[in-house]
């Protein structure tokens, strides 16, 4: 008896959906969160519906837009190598010969 299984190509690659990779699908997802609750909160407010959405739909164009702007310059892992850059001092200082006493041993 023949089975035809389906043989899964993607293994170790990270996620992907619709052109979005890894990490930038959850900050979408949570940018979609936040206009929600921007919603909620203008509609509360008393704000007519008209220009709720007006500012919704243009903050919501804005959220696709740099998401994918970032996803597709960084990549996977280049926008968190980006952050990391920033803590790496410019210089090191030492007061004392220890440091380098230490280093032949």
């Amino acid at each position: 008896m023949n089975s035809v299984y389906k043989i899964n190509k993607g293994i170790n690659r990270p996620i992907e959906f619709k052109g979005l990779k890894a990490q930038y699908i959850g900050y979408l997802g949570m940018g979609v969160i936040v206009l929600l609750i921007v919603f909620a909160v203008l509609y509360i407010c008393g704000v007519n519906m008209f220009l709720c959405l007006g500012i919704l739909a243009l903050l919501g164009a804005l959220l696709f837009m740099g998401v994918y702007k970032l996803s597709d310059t960084y990549g996977q892992h280049g926008l968190v190598k980006k952050l990391a850059k920033r803590n790496i001092p410019a210089s090191l200082a030492g007061r004392t010969r220890k440091i380098f006493i230490h280093l032949s041993k």
